[in-house]
């Protein structure tokens, strides 16, 4: 199918009957989803009119006279809009077509201020889930339990526009293949993050797969920062430090895609680590990053102190060696309490 032959336009009620299509058609491909328009979505019949009347839109991408896409977006209070009935009929998907009308939807609702942008998508759905987990959403909150005829259960999934937020372990794994790709060209830009290029897909969301299960078991706090609705940072706590040692923290992997750079992402990502780190009782906090690199000139505008360097540390992509400086910031005073033994 030619893309280029495909409009995307704002939705009509008369649409009613290709929407109906459209829907039928993409849940048809899902054993066990039950598709019963008169009985559970009376709505299809004037869709446009039930989104405009809860302040959001709809739209439909035609082709050849016929609806083969779209998408709608509504807003839910506080700040957040929600990204509803995504379908691309099956002949069309591929060439970008869904990009287009999330891109359509998102670029709608960031013009009405929303800050976080919020879907829900069947479990059933993964094809979905890898669409939505690469363009930066991850998963949130409980499954939701709908009680209707297909028994269906819906992952929710979002994303703030701008900001950084604490990936839970479920967040982390769905986040998995985007923040390999962060890995990954960061790496190729020269990072010095315990890889050298060309890093492998694998190896990068196997290293990310390895964090998740780190969250889950509570020995680490993950972070995401997104701009303009892009995953396009992170940042790492340890928290597995010694039983002498438990008010101090290592950072590690403080990663920012080359494409999302001198945007302040890099800043606002150790202001929240600093914060996170005082929520979770960890006052001192250090690091080590490689001479020369602007993650040392960061950390030095942020308030961390030198406490010297190791000569030759580790290996650059030309062969050559190079330094590594360790920084440390204490965020509070430190105040442990001893117990003391009995008589």
């Amino acid at each position: 199918m030619d893309i280029a032959t495909a409009s995307i336009r704002l939705a009509r009620d008369t649409d009613a009957a290709g929407f109906i299509a459209l829907i039928g058609a993409c849940w048809g491909e899902y054993p066990g989803v039950v598709f019963d328009v008169d009985a559970e979505l009376p709505e299809l019949h004037a869709l446009a009119s039930y989104y405009t009347a809860k302040g959001g839109t709809l739209w439909a991408t035609e082709a050849d006279g016929q609806v083969v896409g779209m998408i709608a977006v509504v807003p839910r209070g506080n700040g957040s809009w929600e990204i509803c009935r995504l379908y691309v009929l099956a002949p069309w998907r591929g060439d970008g077509l869904a990009h287009r009308l999330l891109d359509q939807a998102e670029a709608h609702a960031r013009a009405s201020g929303a800050a976080r942008l919020v879907l829900w998508s069947d479990t059933r759905f993964e094809r979905a889930h890898q669409f939505y987990e690469k363009r930066g959403y991850v998963r949130s909150g409980p499954i939701r339990v709908l009680r209707d005829l297909s028994n269906t259960l819906e992952f929710g999934y979002a994303k703030p526009v701008n900001g950084v937020e604490v990936l839970d372990a479920a967040a982390a794994a769905s986040a998995e293949r985007r923040l390999a790709d962060i890995l990954i060209a960061c790496v190729e830009a020269g990072a010095s993050v315990s890889y050298l290029p060309p890093l492998r897909a694998d190896v990068a969301r196997a290293f990310w797969r390895r964090t998740a299960a780190e969250v889950a078991r509570g020995e680490c706090i993950l972070l995401g920062g997104w701009r303009d609705g892009v995953l396009a940072g992170t940042v790492t706590l340890e928290l597995c430090t010694a039983p002498n040692q438990p008010h101090r923290c290592e950072v590690r992997k403080l990663l920012v895609h080359p494409a999302a750079r001198r945007t302040g992402l890099g800043q606002a990502l150790m202001q929240a680590l600093e914060a996170t780190a005082l929520q979770a009782g960890r006052k001192l906090l250090v690091l080590d990053t490689r001479a020369g690199d602007a993650g040392e000139n960061l950390y030095r505008a942020a308030g961390w102190i030198e406490s010297g360097r190791i000569p030759d540390f580790a290996v650059n992509a030309d062969g050559t060696l190079c330094d590594t400086v360790i920084f440390w910031k204490l965020v509070a005073p430190i105040k442990i309490r001893v117990s003391q033994p009995n008589g």
